[in-house]
């Protein structure tokens, strides 16, 4: 009996031994740097279990078995590793990463068009991964100025209150100057420059990599503030599926689709989106202040993989736009006695893309490019429209090449656009524009501290002649946590009549850009930037990155009116000039991370008498905001002050405050979620009239604070095949 008694006691101690779980915590870090790697990928493959790491290079994972356990940890740009730990011995494990930048299938920033790591590239390049991405667009569902307002520098400027055409601002700089690029392909501007935001849905966007400053060795002309560069999702062999669906009180419906999966020789990614709002009228004036909106997105991609280093795919991007802002009445009921304003934006745009990628060796690849891009667009007002369609076609063939110290890129492209007008319009305004450019880069390693960056490109344009553009960069790093880079280049536009004053007049009376007179406008710039960061306790990291910018431009881009009623282009008799500073600092202890962001923006116009700041821009922005993320959480509390601006008169308007909340909860079969955006009810109705009498022709001032308010959204997104944050 002693003897069972003895048997029995040891197999329960046996199956409790089995049962027992540990918590688990596996730091990740850069081998070379010791630098924590957030982002990383941490798997267990046979428990099915995996977690990204968080700003300190730390997965958390809870009841793990005892006993050994495979596991898998991958970065983007570094070699994986796939070994085995023994759970129950102790909690923590550290793992370091090499770097496999010479494996030239891992590339890690596009928009450099360089094999290496963000931490190894003189030109200084921010990064927006799918984490963030993930928490703006259940903040903003419908399009990417959620993601681009909150950066420090930018500035989302809306330009009209009844269409809510948006354009983006680099460092005080218009939005014409800022170059939108989707996989590297330039599909974003022109004429559909202020629709353009308003029209890329971030559900299926993996990472955004924006290089502030003069950037057109890299793209071409149009870069003289600077690049977006939006990283679309790839297709993996375990499939993927999101079903997101939006609501808010301002009486919009949102709903996104995202597919994706491949196998050894096809893959596919399928992504779909709709939204659609009501006019809504937050001052109950009468007037819009979101307008009534029908879109329609989608984006189908097809990729075939004829062997391990060769990649083609062709994607299609499609959407449909209509959106109807003014006099509500009008909108609800149809025109009636003095309910007769309304403009409308009806816009169809249709894009290809086709890549062919080829691994030459281990060390130097091919890659081949193409995209034609059609938008067509009418913008109507009482008594006016603006009609006509552009057509734009890229082609690209590159060559690169990575040794143990230098990486070479070298390629030509073919940039076209044309843009028609309506036929039956008074003033016809069609141009056609042709570039062929050139284009080297190389980045050098000096030491393991020093890195250098040089480059050249040459661009030729049929009706304005050649542009050469240098540029070249300078890192410096070590291995206490220290980096800085300085650089500069030199960048040039070609004019066209797509501007933020020519759009606030609708195009009304605006006269064709006469070749013949105007001259390119171009520009000059420099950035030099330090970075820091380290562990103040042993749970609290910290880290600071401070830039100091300058950058000019000459031949500015004028809208000027003239006696008989028209308005007229004219190069400006003076420069441009934005200078400022950005600070950035974040704290992070265990899953809480607390950003801190201050940019002075310090814009003038010295063609003009006593060189004034330019209008609707803040010269100072602060903002900061505490993140808390678990397995099963993220919250968010933010806050944003905007300073002072100038309006186009001279005066001066308020400054302001907003605050946002965002909470969402992890589950299994995916996320749920509520968004307070706003909720102070910060608008600019609160501080000076939107919309000015008479009622049937009514005036609008310009937007320089919020117009919708507060928005509270409700939503859930759907995982059928699971939900990877979720342990």
């Amino acid at each position: 009996m002693k003897k069972a008694y003895v048997t029995i006691l040891c197999l329960a101690l046996s199956l409790i031994s089995f049962a027992q779980t540990s918590d688990v915590s596996i730091f990740v870090a850069d081998t070379e740097t010791n630098q924590p790697l957030p982002g990383a990928t941490v798997y267990f493959e046979e428990l099915e279990k995996g977690a990204i790491t968080n700003f300190d290079g730390i997965a958390t994972f809870t009841e793990i078995p005892n006993g050994n356990q495979a596991v898998k940890i991958s970065y983007v740009g570094f070699r994986t590793i796939e070994t085995t730990i023994e759970v129950g011995t102790k909690k923590e494990f550290f793992f370091k990463l090499e770097s496999g930048r010479n494996e030239l299938d891992e590339v890690v920033i596009q928009s450099s068009r360089s094999t290496r790591t963000v931490r190894k590239i003189p030109t200084r390049i921010e990064f927006i991964g799918v984490e963030e991405l993930g928490e703006k667009a259940v903040m903003n569902p419908t399009n990417i100025s959620m993601v681009l307002r909150e950066s420090t520098g930018i500035q989302m400027q809306q330009t009209s209150l009844s269409s809510g055409n948006t354009n983006i601002r680099i460092q005080g700089l218009d939005g014409r100057y800022t170059q939108l690029l989707r996989d590297g392909f330039p599909l974003y501007g022109g004429f559909s420059s202020g629709l353009s935001i308003l029209q890329i849905p971030p559900l299926d966007l993996q990472q955004f990599e924006i290089i502030k400053g003069s950037s057109s060795t890299l793209y071409g002309g149009g870069a003289i503030a600077g690049l977006i560069n939006m990283v679309s999702k790839t297709p993996d062999e375990e499939p993927s599926l999101d079903f997101m669906l939006t609501q808010t009180q301002a009486l919009g419906s949102t709903a996104n689709v995202f597919y994706s999966v491949r196998n050894e020789k096809f893959g596919v990614s399928l992504y779909g989106s709709g939204h659609y709002q009501k006019a809504y009228d937050p001052e109950d004036d009468g007037f819009s202040n979101l307008p009534k909106t029908t879109s329609l997105s989608f984006n189908p991609k097809f990729f075939y993989y004829p062997s391990d280093k060769t990649t083609f795919w062709i994607g299609l991007n499609g959407t449909y736009d209509d959106r109807i802002g003014g006099d509500i009445t009008k909108i609800e009921s149809g025109e009636n006695g003095i309910h007769q304003y309304t403009e409308e934006n009806l816009s169809k745009r249709l894009s290809s893309q086709t890549v062919y990628e080829k691994q030459m060796d281990s060390v130097s690849s091919l890659n081949i490019k193409n995209s034609i891009s059609f938008f067509d667009r009418k913008l109507s007002i009482p008594d006016f429209s603006f009609d006509g369609k552009q057509t734009n076609t890229f082609t690209e063939i590159n060559y690169q090449k990575a040794s143990k110290k230098a990486d070479w890129i070298i390629g030509a492209n073919l940039y076209t656009s044309n843009f028609d007008e309506n036929d039956n319009a008074t003033l016809q305004r069609d141009q056609r524009d042709v570039t062929y450019g050139t284009f080297v880069n190389n980045i050098y390693d000096i030491s393991d501290n020093w890195i250098l960056e040089t480059g050249l490109r040459a661009d030729y344009n049929t009706d304005f002649g050649f542009f050469p553009l240098p540029r070249v960069s300078l890192l410096y790093k070590n291995d206490s946590g220290f980096s800085s880079r300085i650089g500069g280049g030199l960048g040039y536009k070609i004019p066209d009549i797509f501007t933020e004053e020519a759009e606030n007049i609708n195009f009304e009376n605006v006269l064709a850009i006469d070749k013949a007179a105007l001259k390119a406008e171009r520009s000059y710039g420099v950035n030099f930037d330090v970075n820091y960061q380290a562990r103040l306790f042993d749970a609290v990291s910290f880290s600071i990155n401070q830039l100091f910018y300058v950058s000019a431009i000459n031949n500015g881009l004028l809208l000027n009116s003239t006696d008989d009623g028209f308005f007229t282009f004219e190069n400006a008799t003076d420069k441009i000039i934005s200078k400022g500073a950005e600070t950035n600092i974040k704290f992070t202890y265990k899953d809480f991370r607390w950003f801190l962001n201050y940019a002075l923006i310090d814009t003038k116009l010295n063609y003009l008498a006593g060189n004034p700041q330019k209008p609707l821009t803040a010269k100072h922005n602060v903002g900061s905001v505490l993140m808390y993320e678990s397995d099963k959480w993220r919250i968010g509390y933010e806050t944003f002050y905007i300073g002072k601006q100038f309006l186009s008169t001279g005066t001066e308007t308020t400054d302001f405050v907003t605050m946002g909340f965002v909470a969402m909860r992890n589950f299994k079969w995916g996320t749920t979620f509520l968004n307070f955006e706003n909720f102070t009810d910060r608008r600019q109705s609160r501080f000076s009239p939107l919309v000015l009498p008479p009622h049937d022709s009514p005036e609008f001032p310009e937007i320089y604070a919020p117009t919708d308010g507060f928005i509270f959204s409700v939503g859930v997104i759907i995982k059928p095949f699971g939900n990877e944050d979720e342990d």
